[in-house]
Formats: structure tokens, sequence, C-alpha cells
């Protein structure tokens, strides 16, 4: 048994056909055939059911695949760390942002980065927290940014706060609520909400706040341009953080809301953000530089939040 053999394995179950798989690999299909035969001779047993033409992996063979995805993922971080070692000029980064930081925090940290480091071959995962935080269990990537909150009771995940990021209710300039002069809850709920995918402690809020059990908006996406857009072009009132709308509430094609029966910063609505990783691992060096970047850049953010 060895790294390729398992490699080869790892293909033929996302490609459920040998000559597929073995196109993808670049090798033959004899030669890939033979490979697989030589893994399951090592077993002693057959990896994939032959009878069927979906070729799914018996019982063993999916005992087979867990342990292969993970070897051949930490022989991947071990060929990048020991390349990493002497001089920060190769390898791999592979990390998770949520929307809200890929907006500005996040760019402005890879062009660092890039300008740094441009022998490192960086791979970002923008995402929600719940998928961000599966990907980080399954080491697909290293950490993430976004709200921690979720993160900080598991004992798992290792956070690191950086500045909040105030949310707020936004709409189009031409909306029906901007021609009142007072805007109360009963207003916001009589229009459609579009969004993110809130977390449980700003559903529950906004479930109070309307007066209901529990509350989903009428669109959720992890999309800011899809979110923009609809806003832009219906009566729809959307929710995101100040920063990602920055550009579009300075030309004013977008209109922050303000209702007199809440707080001015509906601090629910903050994205208290950090940095999440796996406890207990220890980061490659273009993990640890790309955060160090991050954590840099985000440092005038605070500075202002304190002043």
């Amino acid at each position: 048994m060895d790294l390729r053999q398992l490699r080869y394995f790892i293909a033929l179950t996302e490609y459920r056909s040998f000559v597929r798989a073995a196109e993808a690999m670049g090798i033959t299909q004899p030669a890939f055939s033979r490979a697989i035969q030589g893994l399951e001779h090592t077993f002693g047993c057959p990896l994939v059911d032959r009878a069927s033409k979906a070729l799914p992996p018996t019982p063993e063979g999916q005992v087979v695949l867990q342990h292969a995805r993970r070897l051949v993922q930490g022989a991947v971080q071990l060929s990048n760390e020991v390349l990493q070692m002497t001089k920060l000029d190769a390898g791999e980064l592979h990390f998770g942002s949520g929307p809200t930081l890929a907006v500005r925090l996040v760019p402005d940290a890879l062009r660092h980065f890039i300008e740094r480091h441009p022998g490192i071959h960086t791979s970002l995962l923008v995402d929600n927290a719940e998928r961000l935080g599966q990907a980080l269990r399954r080491e697909q990537i290293e950490f993430f940014v976004d709200d921690i909150r979720p993160f900080e009771a598991d004992p798992s995940f290792h956070t690191e706060p950086l500045s909040p990021r105030p949310g707020l209710f936004f709409c189009r300039p031409s909306h029906p609520l901007l021609a009142k002069e007072s805007l109360s809850t009963n207003d916001l709920f009589s229009y459609p909400l579009a969004s993110g995918l809130l977390a449980p402690g700003v559903r529950k809020r906004l479930a109070n706040l309307s007066g209901r059990n529990d509350f989903t908006p009428h669109l959720q996406t992890e999309h800011l341009a899809i979110l923009r857009s609809v806003v832009q072009a219906s009566d729809a009132i959307g929710i995101a953080s100040e920063e990602a709308l920055a550009d579009d509430l300075a030309t004013g094609t977008l209109v922050r809301l303000h209702w007199r029966n809440l707080p001015p910063a509906l601090e629910v609505l903050n994205v208290y953000c950090g940095v999440v990783s796996r406890s207990g691992y220890r980061l490659s060096p273009a993990a640890r530089a790309m955060i160090e970047t991050l954590v840099g850049l985000d440092m005038p953010v605070r500075a202002a939040a304190i002043r």
C-alpha cells in the first residue's frame, strides 16, 4: 500500500469509472486497474462493488476511503509544512471566510499576502459559518474568519476575536418607507426581509420584535451581490454589515433604515468576527502569516471602534 494507490482509490470513488478516474489521474486504464487490484490484494478484500454500474465502495472500501482521505491530505500538509519551514515561499494555503469579511478585509489581506509570498498557492472558501465549521472539521481548510459566537463554547475549536462588524437594515432609495418621518418595527415587518444566514440569536430577536414564535427571512443568501440586487429592484428590506455595503451607502444606491423603537446600532445584527481554527492543531507557517496579515489590517478598525 502506498499513497499513490490511495489517491487512485479516492479518484475511483469520485468518478465511479475506471476509465474516467484513470484519465483524471493521468495514467492508462490498465495501469490504474492494476493499482486498485494491488490495494485490494493488500487488504485481502474487494473495495468496490464491480457488480454495480455505479461502482459503490464496499463496507471495507468505505473504511479505507475515510482513512485514505486523511492520509493523503496529511501527506500534502506535511509536504507543505516542510517546504515552508526554511522559507515562506512554497506550498499551499487553504482557508475560509464568511461573506461579510470576504468583501473588504479578506481581499485586502490576500493582496498583501500575495505580494509578500508569491510562491504560496492560496485557496479561499467563502461560505456560511456552519459549512465553514464542517470544512474545518474535515481538515479541508486550516482556519476561517467569520462570526465566532457559534464556536466559542466548542472545545474542538480555538477562536481569536477581531473587530465586530456592525449590522444594519437597508433598502433602495425609492422605497415607500423613506417617505415616512418615523419608522416602527411594525413598518419593518410589513415588507419582505432579505439577509444572509442568520445566527440563532438574531432570529430570536427578530421573532420577539415581530411577535412570532420564530422568524425566517423571505430570502436567505450568502451571495452579497444577489442580496443587493434583490433589494435594489424590490421593496424588500435587507440585512447586512455596514462594511459590506459601505460603497453603496456612500453613493446612495442603497439607504440605511432607522427605527425609532430600536437602538441606533441594533447590536444583535453585529457580526462578532474572529479567526477560528482547530484546537491543538499546529497551523502551517503560511496560515500563521495570513492570520498575522488579517489581524494587522483589522487593527485600524478596532482602534476606530474604541475611539
